[in-house]
Formats: structure tokens, C-alpha cells, sequence
């Protein structure tokens, strides 16, 4: 940040403003972006996201305009617009992002100029200005093919003017051909040269323009103008497919916009009409019919049906939705008609705040990418620094030829370009997010996939993460001239007026069996201890704990003894009893998800050890323990799982699986904090990172994604600098010349992103270490 900005973050005058930005390729574009704006006075918290091409700062008004903003990000070639002066409520937080300098990948452009004009207008409002459009990408562009941009125009022009170049070598005087190369060269050169000025004038002589320029520009001096010529198209053709690439990446987060469908069909006076999707306020009911996106987050209040979640989740299997039951924006009705109460406006629906944490994410930066940009800026001039020695230091020491000494100097020029190590990181953690993401694995940047990648144990809550957080009826035992369908029928009916956990499991039970419930009158709830009620023909039934039966003398040591059995297994035991003794017991348990036997052995195979952690009682925590296998503790207070993961953190990092709620405290101490559950506000916001499935295999599933990123970077990072390690040894000796440097540079480029591009078909459910 700038002297004259370093302390304006904290001037009552300083107001929120956000801008568009087109024509950043990479990383590195946005730096320079982040760099320009930075040195204008009077701004401060410079935010620049590549994924969404968005420019944010505080800006002090009285000391500098918006237009000082947008003249600075034009002055280095990049399109601004849509100017929005925002409010207090629209301000969001954001991670730090990368630091200005390293290098850049410039871009090409159509030499049109659009000035900065137009005041921001009423406050709040947009209106669109535009800057100096030099060499990238119009916002007009977006979405076309690749040699529909003006980009690939450029590379199309150069192409044609080297090959005619080529030709006229072959078949015309060599003196044409000569002058064919220079003006294949200058013509592509042209805008590389503007844009190494404008950066030069903004404080960054260290760019890729710059170095191009001046080997560009020595080697036509020196006569290697067919070289000069070639490097400048093959410099074009990179950028092109760093943009391809850039493109394909954003293309995730547009395909997740997709999904929301634009219209819906409004119930108004119960009669449907259709009306935009994002016009949906909280309290409307809408009309989904088989086959329908939901339109927008919200609660079944009439209709059952199958919807399919995996735009959101990623789960392929349709889950059965039922009154009361929630439903996401973007999920798919495929068998009944349902009426849904619309219970999140549009812009705040699961998909859109998913993709505000993939985005935002995007711009946290790793320790790895930290430490890479900080050798970026220490490569750069270290290594300018030896090509002018190499230029200089042989021909005056020695005596040996100038031409050929400063050729391999412009050789190693282009050599010292860090394009390819600034992307290394950024590149593979995008994709990495964006791979997690489509699976229903939410990692908040780059600095959780490192920390999810370093775990080495995973401490989970019990309740709600490893079993299902509701529980069900296990056992009826039904006493002497008792039927077990009699039973659960007089639980059920006298359960039927409460809202416990418990309750709702006995009526649960009794519906799926079918039983005939009879009715219940004059129901008294026993705090603490259970509920009874009359029902016709039986008196009065008493549902209670063990302990309340046998106070109350209903209740034998043969009747206990079953109930102690029960519940050595882990299990809550309630007694059924009326005015003639006990009728028989109904077990219950919160019982383990299905797969989590088998993710604890999953994470045993990667060398991550598990525990258990819960304020459940030593009974239950150690049956729920042995038929998962897992180690645990039991009866811990929040304070109590606060402890143990900090003694826990003493063996290395650890990573805590829980609700989000009852859990925070362990989730912010642990290494990693991750949050189970379906798109809930908690777990999209509270945690470090969320398993949106419900599905303990995402545990070990999200460890392999950071694992499988990581080993992606250290591959892109040996890519990078090997490339640039032996080239710069061949250049110096005079083995390699200018196109080749240039084609080493954009083919290191190319390499690392491509490489890091196949983590988007990564598939970490599938096993392996």
C-alpha cells in the first residue's frame, strides 16, 4: 500500500466503492491491477477478485474522485465499469489477497479508447464509466470464442503476417522477407510496448511487457528480426490460452448461476402466475411441478415428492420432501406437484451464497502462494540483473562479440518472466475449490486446503455429524400377554401430542409399521420424566423413564434388568405402564450414519487418526464408538472439547467435524474447523470449510482433495522453475535463443495450467491416499 494511503482506512471520509474489470487473464493482471490503483491517494483496502472481475477500495473524497480509480486501472490496460457507490450493508469481508509486483501476462487488445467519464450519480446508484481499454479484453467479449476476441485477432493477424513473412523468404527477394519479419514483429509488439509504458509510468518496470519490449526491440536492432517476430507471436498465442484457461475456470461458478431457474410460478390467490424468479420475496408460495427447478430457498407446506439435490450437494440420489421439510434453489422436483414457502430472498439462496464463498475463497491466499509471490519479486530483477551482466561483462572482459552476448541477454530477458510460478498456486487452488465444490466439499480458501491437506487427526461431535442427530425406535419389548404392535400403538398414541425428539420417533415408528393409533385425551406431560394420557378402554397410560417407574413402584427388578440391558448398548429406554404394571419397554437410539464405520477406516488407511468428542453419556459414547470404531470421550462440556483439542493440537494439526453450533468453540480452536450440514446458514458461515452431503465419507473425501491440490502445486511449482532452471543455463551458453525462451516461458505457463485444470475432474470420493 501507498504512503498517502496507509492510513485512510480509518478516515471518517472514506466511502465503499466497486467497479467491473475486464481483461484480467491471471493472477498476476490482477496484481497489477491491485498495484496501479494502490499508488493513487487517498484509497485504501484494495480488493480485486480475477474470479469475478470486480474492483472494490475505500476511497477518501476528499482528498482524490472515483475517476483518479478509474483512470489508474486504464492506465494499465485493463476495462473498468459499472461504478457503484455501496452502502454499509452491502459490504462484505474479505480475505487479503495477493500483494502488488511480481510479474505479469499481458493481454492484446484492439487499440480502442474509451475515457473515464460520468460522476457516480445518486448514491448507491450504477452508472457505467469506462477507462482506457488498451490491450484486454472488452466486457463486450465476454463469452465469445476465442479467435472471436480481440485477443485472438491479434494472434490470427500475426500468425498471417509470419507465415506471409516466410513465404516471400521462400519465393521473394530476401530483403523483402527482412522487412516482412519487422513489420510482423511491430505490429504485435505495438500493444505490448503501450502497456510496458503505462505500467513503467505506474511504478512496475518489472513486468512481462517490459522485458518483451526491450527483447523484442534489441533483437530487431541486432537483426534477429525473424526471432523478434516469432517471440512476439508465440507471447500472443500464451496469452490466449491463459485467458482459455481463465475463462474455463470462471465457467464453474457461471454453470453454478445456471441452475437457478429465471422464472416461477407465484401462487396469488391460489392460482399460479409466472414472474421472475429474483422478483420472490420471503413469505411468497410458489407452484413446483414435476421436473421444475425450485426457484428459491424455501419450506414444503403442501405436497410430497422426490427432489433431486445434487446441483447443490452433489448427492445423486433423490431425497423424498414432505411438509415442513426444506427445499434449495436450484434442486429439481421429479415426481409431484409441491407448493413451497419462499424462506431466503433470491439474492441470499443457497446456490448464490455457495458461490459467494467459492469466489471469495478464491481470493484468500495460501502461505505457499504468500511465499511464491514473494520469490516472484526477488526472481524478476535478479534475474534482469544477470542478463545485463551477460550482455556486458564477456564483450568488456574479454573481448568477445557484442551481437552475440546481447542476444543471449534478451534470451534471458524473456527467461525471467515468473508467469508460470506466480499461477502455479492460484491455479490449482482454484481448481481445487471449484472440483470440492461441485461435490458438496466447501473449502474457504487457499489457506484451508493447505490446512485440511497438513491433518493428521479429525476429532468429530457425536450428535448430528457421525450419527444422525435424530433418534429411532430400536427395540419394543413387550411383556408377558402383551402384543409388540399393542405397545407401540399405546406409546404412540399417548406420544402423540408432544414434539419431543423422542416422541416423534415412537409416532415415526408407528406410522411406518401401519399401526391403527388410537386416541388419546387429558395428556399430561411429567417434566423430566415422561408423559401420560387416557385412552378409551385402556385408563391411563404412562410413558416415563425407567427411573419414574420404579419410583413410582410399577416397575420390577426382571423389568429393570431389561431396561439396564438396553441401555448398556447405548441406548434410552422408556417404559410403557398403566394402572395394572409395566406392558413392556421401547428402545431407542441415535444411530450412526451409515457410512461412518467405513470413513474412520478411510481415514485410518491415509494415517489420520479419529476421536469422538460428546456430552453424551460413557454408555452411549462407547456403543456408538464400537460399532463405528472409533476412539472417544465422553460427558464434555463445550469448555471440555475446547481442551481436548487444544491437548490434541500438541501431536500436530488437528481438524474438528461439527454442527457449527454447539461446536464453535472447537471448531475456531482445531486447525481446521468443518461444519456438517446441508447449506445451512451455520455451516456455509460458521466454519472454516462444510460437507454440505451430510456424509462422513466427505471427511477423508475433502483431506484427499487438499492432498491431491497440494501435490498439484508442488508439480506446478518443479514445472515452473525446472523449465526455467535449464533454460536459463542454455541461454547463457548459447544452445537456446529467443523463441525458444519464449516458447519455454509460455509452454511453463501452458503446462502448469493445464495441469492444475485436471483436478477439475478429481473425483476424491473415490478412495486412495
Amino acid at each position: 500500500m501507498n504512503k498517502d494511503s496507509a492510513g485512510d482506512s480509518a478516515s471518517t471520509n472514506s466511502i465503499r466503492y466497486e467497479w467491473s474489470v475486464s481483461g484480467m487473464d491471471c493472477a498476476a493482471c490482477a496484481s497489477k491491477a491491485r498495484g496501479a490503483v494502490e499508488r493513487v491517494t487517498g484509497v485504501s483496502d484494495v480488493q480485486v477478485s480475477l474470479m469475478k472481475e470486480r474492483l472494490r477500495v475505500l476511497l477518501d473524497e476528499t482528498r482524490t474522485d472515483p475517476q483518479a480509480v478509474e483512470r489508474a486501472v486504464g492506465a494499465v490496460g485493463y476495462s473498468v465499469s459499472g461504478r457503484r457507490r455501496l452502502s454499509g450493508s452491502e459490504e462484505t469481508q474479505h480475505d487479503e489477497t495477493a500483494d502488488a509486483g511480481a510479474c505479469g501476462c499481458s493481454g492484446h487488445h484492439d487499440h480502442s479508447h474509451d475515457h473515464a467519464h460520468g460522476d457516480a450519480g445518486e448514491k448507491g446508484q450504477a452508472r457505467p464509466v469506462h477507462a482506457h481499454a488498451h490491450d484486454h479484453d472488452d466486457p463486450s467479449e465476454r463469452g465469445l470464442s476465442w479467435w472471436r476476441k480481440s485477443k485472438g485477432r491479434l494472434v490470427l493477424l500475426t500468425g498471417v503476417l509470419l507465415a506471409a513473412a516466410w513465404a516471400s523468404e521462400l519465393f521473394v527477394a530476401p530483403g523483402t522477407a527482412r522487412w516482412a519479419f519487422v513489420a510482423a514483429c511491430l505490429i504485435g509488439l505495438f500493444p505490448v510496448a503501450r502497456r510496458a509504458l503505462a505500467l513503467l509510468r505506474a511504478g512496475m518496470p518489472f513486468t512481462i511487457e517490459m522485458l518483451m519490449t526491450i527483447a523484442a526491440s534489441g533483437a530487431l536492432i541486432i537483426g534477429a528480426e525473424q526471432e523478434a517476430a516469432l517471440v512476439v507471436f508465440l507471447f500472443a498465442v500464451g496469452e490466449v490460452l491463459e485467458g482459455v484457461a481463465t475463462d474455463q475456470a470462471r465457467s464453474g461458478i457461471r454453470g453454478l448461476l445456471k441452475l437457478l431457474p429465471r422464472t416461477a410460478l407465484r401462487l396469488e390467490d391460489g392460482r399460479p402466475r409466472e414472474v421472475p424468479a429474483d422478483s420472490l420475496a420471503i413469505g411468497d408460495e410458489v407452484l413446483v411441478r414435476p421436473g421444475d427447478r425450485v426457484p428459491a430457498d424455501g419450506t414444503v407446506v403442501a405436497g410430497s415428492s422426490g427432489v433431486d439435490e445434487s446441483p447443490v450437494t452433489g448427492e445423486s440420489v433423490p431425497r423424498t420432501r414432505a411438509p415442513g421439510d426444506e427445499v434449495f434453489a436450484g434442486s429439481i422436483n421429479t415426481e409431484a406437484a409441491l407448493t413451497v414457502e419462499v424462506t431466503r430472498e433470491p439474492a441470499d439462496n443457497t446456490i448464490a451464497r455457495i458461490i459467494r464463498l467459492v469466489e471469495e475463497a478464491e481470493e484468500a491466499r495460501a502461505p505457499t502462494e504468500r511465499f511464491i509471490d514473494r520469490l516472484a519479486r526477488i526472481y524478476m530483477p535478479f534475474v534482469v540483473g544477470i542478463a545485463v551482466l551477460v550482455a556486458l561483462v564477456p564483450p568488456l572482459a574479454l573481448g568477445l562479440p557484442f551481437d552475440v552476448w546481447i542476444y543471449r541477454a534478451l534470451a534471458l530477458l524473456l527467461i525471467g518472466c515468473p508467469c508460470a510460478l506466480v499461477i502455479s498456486v492460484p491455479a490449482a487452488i482454484a481448481s481445487g475449490l471449484s472440483s470440492g465444490a461441485r461435490r458438496g466439499l466447501l473449502m474457504k480458501g487457499g489457506a484451508v486446503v493447505e490446512a485440511a491437506a497438513a491433518a493428521r487427526q479429525v476429532a468429530f461431535d457425536k450428535t448430528g455429524t457421525l450419527t444422525q442427530g435424530r433418534p429411532v425406535v430400536t427395540d419394543v419389548v413387550a411383556f408377558e400377554g402383551r402384543e409388540r404392535e399393542e405397545l407401540l400403538a399405546l406409546a404412540a398414541a399417548v406420544e402423540s401430542g408432544s414434539s419431543h425428539p423422542l416422541a416423534r420417533a415412537i409416532l415415526a415408528a408407528a406410522e411406518d409399521e401401519e399401526i391403527d393409533v388410537p386416541l388419546a385425551s387429558a395428556a399430561e406431560a411429567l417434566p423430566g420424566h415422561g408423559v401420560s394420557a387416557e385412552i378409551a378402554g385402556r385408563g391411563r397410560i404412562h410413558v416415563t423413564s425407567p427411573a419414574r417407574a420404579r419410583s413410582e413402584g410399577r416397575f420390577g427388578e426382571e423389568g429393570l434388568a431389561a431396561a439396564a440391558g438396553l441401555e448398556e448398548t447405548g441406548k434410552t429406554v422408556v417404559v410403557v405402564h398403566g394402572g395394572d404394571g409395566p406392558l413392556g419397554l421401547v428402545a431407542l437410539r441415535d444411530e450412526p450414519r451409515e457410512d461412518a464405520a467405513a470413513a474412520i477406516r478411510d481415514l485410518a488407511g491415509m494415517g489420520v487418526s479419529s476421536i469422538m468428542l460428546t456430552g453424551d453419556n460413557a454408555l452411549t459414547a462407547a456403543a456408538i464408538g464400537k460399532t463405528i470404531g472409533i476412539e472417544q470421550r465422553a460427558r464434555l462440556m463445550p469448555a471440555d472439547k475446547l481442551s481436548a483439542i487444544r491437548e490434541l493440537s500438541g501431536a500436530g494439526p488437528v481438524m474438528m467435524v461439527g454442527d457449527g453450533i454447539n461446536d464453535a468453540p472447537a471448531l475456531k480452536q482445531a486447525s481446521l474447523g468443518v461444519a456438517m450440514g446441508s447449506g445451512t446458514d451455520v455451516a456455509l458461515e460458521t466454519a472454516d470449510a462444510a460437507i454440505l452431503r451430510d456424509r462422513v465419507a466427505d471427511v477423508p473425501a475433502m483431506i484427499r482433495l487438499a492432498r491431491a491440490t497440494m501435490s498439484n502445486i508442488h508439480q506446478n511449482v518443479a514445472i515452473a522453475l525446472g523449465l526455467k532452471g535449464v533454460f536459463l543455463v542454455t541461454s547463457i551458453l548459447g544452445v537456446t535463443g529467443l523463441w525458444i525462451a519464449i516458447l519455454a516461458d509460455t509452454g511453463a505457463t501452458v503446462l502448469v495450467t493445464a495441469n492444475a485444470l485436471r483436478l477439475l475432474a478429481y473425483d476424491p470420493t473415490r478412495g486412495g491416499k
